[in-house]
């Protein structure tokens, strides 16, 4: 080992010093400097790996020359105080603070680490015990060494919820679902109960407002600001009438039928006949229309309302504005022209317990509880072919489009039966409608920031907030900045759900076979495109990656 007096601290104490003649001493070592750095008084000092390589060096070249006679000066170690650093992540929801001890310099305490937090403008959602756990772990640290943990985590906002109307009463469809028990417990089919009616004051539909939501804020303290939920305004039909006590509530106004519209309800009057026929003519009545018997061959029934057919539909047309439900039957036949003699339109949906050859055509669900074979079925929104159980629903022949998605119990049948089933066909059309809110949203940004900069060019308000014009002339950028901002906040609301829609598109809307599907079945998926060679049990086939995907698992 070299000897002790080579070595001793700067006359500042700061640092240790080597004083070494490379002709007396030499050669030397590394791990000989280091042994000198570990005697009391140096042991706490951080070496300086350059300078003890730079002495080893030196004091070897020179150690067997002439020259070595000099004595040779290098700062091999100094005392540092301790150390603290922050990192914010990106998104500025979360610093880390990183704790280094000292080598034999000023150690850290609370007052500090709150010094540098300031320094650092870190103030909001900091955590007193992480803080106090990282000093606990930093005083029994070595020299040099280091600690670190997150110690502060910013709150994100917590955007409201969308408004939602709740329905109180039953509709007409609802009643296929849900017939009537005898007295020894069985179901008649044929029994749907009483025509659901409703009386001046009950309660149709009830709101439940939109919130605005929490704002929440980064490590910084800035706020960060929540998106409010969607409102949807509640409103009143026909025969509807707002609660003068609490305007979430819509009440019936007169006597009739309910029937369910878009963001509120109306209640009609309702025309009861026995049969539509020829005896009877056509109807077109403004209002629901319950028909206790049939609808005949080559009649036409319209209706503003709702249409309720208690027995069969047999080649004839109807047309609503409401539901249709048809508790038996809907009939038709293949003409000469291929086309089918039944046509049914509705702007909400359209239930029956059985169809054949048969076109229905709705903006809502379409609900068949038996068989539906041979018909032409398109609805925006979803094709269930099953009972209440699960057990029964034939979808056979024709061709199903349904852009919700297709459930029924079997499609397909054993004969190898040709079906053409289409769903999740408008995710283009989405994409389209994201694209347009996205040049809107930013639109309004540049529209916005446009206004900021005038505003930051008004001289001080002194100066002009006794012009008339002037003022009105602020007054109308802060209104429109304001309009732009609350318009904004709704369509990135809006771009945020579609966006999930777009991303979950054909997870959501495929198809569900709950028991079987048979060979020949043509299956559609937005472009993706299969026909079935054999038969498939419970299933779900999707569209994954463009390319069709049958999955058997629950």
């Amino acid at each position: 080992m070299l000897h002790p007096e080579l070595i001793e601290l700067s006359q500042d104490q700061q640092k240790a010093e080597l004083k070494i003649v490379p002709s007396t001493h030499g050669p030397i070592s590394e791990n000989d400097l280091l042994q000198l750095l570990g005697l009391p008084g140096f042991s706490s000092l951080c070496p300086s790996q350059s300078q003890i390589s730079q002495a080893v060096i030196k004091v070897n070249q020179l150690h067997p020359q002439d020259k070595g006679n000099v004595e040779l000066f290098f700062e091999i170690a100094d005392r540092r105080d301790a150390s603290i650093s922050f990192e914010v992540s990106d998104d500025k929801m979360q610093a880390t603070m990183m704790l280094t001890a000292a080598y034999g310099g000023k150690s850290l305490d609370i007052k500090d680490i709150l010094k540098n937090l300031k320094l650092q403008r870190i103030s909001m959602g900091l955590s007193k015990p992480k803080i106090d756990s990282l000093l606990t772990e930093f005083s029994q640290l070595a020299p040099g060494a280091s600690c670190y943990g997150t110690i502060a985590r910013g709150r994100p906002p917590v955007n409201g919820v969308a408004a939602q109307l709740s329905r109180k009463v039953s509709l007409a469809r609802e009643r296929l679902l849900q017939p009537q028990k005898n007295s020894d417990g069985s179901v008649d089919m044929r029994n749907l109960g009483a025509m659901i009616m409703v009386k001046p004051g009950n309660l149709l539909i009830e709101k439940t407002p939109a919130t605005s939501g929490v704002n929440g804020y980064n490590v910084y303290g800035e706020n960060i600001i929540a998106k409010p939920g969607k409102d949807l305004r509640l409103i009143v039909g026909n025969g509807t009438e707002l609660n003068p006590n609490n305007p979430n509530q819509l009440l019936a106004s007169v006597t009739g039928q309910p029937v369910e519209a878009k963001s509120g309800m109306q209640v009609d009057d309702v025309l009861q006949i026995k049969n539509v026929d020829v005896s009877y003519g056509h109807v077109d009545f403004k209002g629901s229309i319950l028909i206790t018997g049939d609808v005949g061959e080559g009649m036409i029934v319209k209706s503003s309302g709702d249409i309720t057919v208690m027995g069969f539909v047999d080649s004839a047309t109807l047309e609503a504005k409401g539901d249709i439900t048809v508790s038996k039957g809907i009939i038709g036949r293949q003409l000469k022209d291929l086309s089918l003699s039944t046509k049914l339109t509705a702007q909400g949906q359209i239930s029956a317990q059985f169809v054949q050859y048969s076109n229905l055509n709705a903006q809502g669900n379409i609900l068949v509880t038996k068989q539906l074979l041979h018909s032409h079925t398109h609805t925006k929104q979803q094709l269930i072919v099953s009972d209440a159980t699960g057990r029964r629903g034939d979808l056979v022949g024709g061709k199903a489009e349904a852009n919700g998605g297709v459930k029924a119990v079997a499609i397909g049948a054993t004969a190898d039966t040709k079906t053409e089933v289409y769903c999740a066909m408008e995710l283009s059309d989405f994409k389209q409608q994201l694209k347009q809110l996205d040049h809107s949203i930013k639109s309004m940004v540049v529209a916005t920031l446009n206004i900021e900069a005038q505003l930051r060019k008004l001289p001080p308000k002194e100066q002009w907030q006794d012009d008339a014009m002037m003022v009105e002339q602020v007054t109308v950028m802060l209104d429109e900045k304001r309009r732009m901002n609350v318009i904004r906040a709704q369509e990135e609301l809006e771009y945020d759900t579609l966006k999930h829609t777009i991303e979950n598109y054909y997870k959501q809307n495929c198809v569900h076979a709950l028991k079987h599907v048979f060979s020949n079945v043509e299956l559609h998926i937005g472009p993706a495109f299969h026909r079935t060679q054999r038969e498939h049990g419970p299933c779900r086939v999707q569209n994954e990656n463009q390319e069709i995907s049958i999955n058997y698992s629950n």
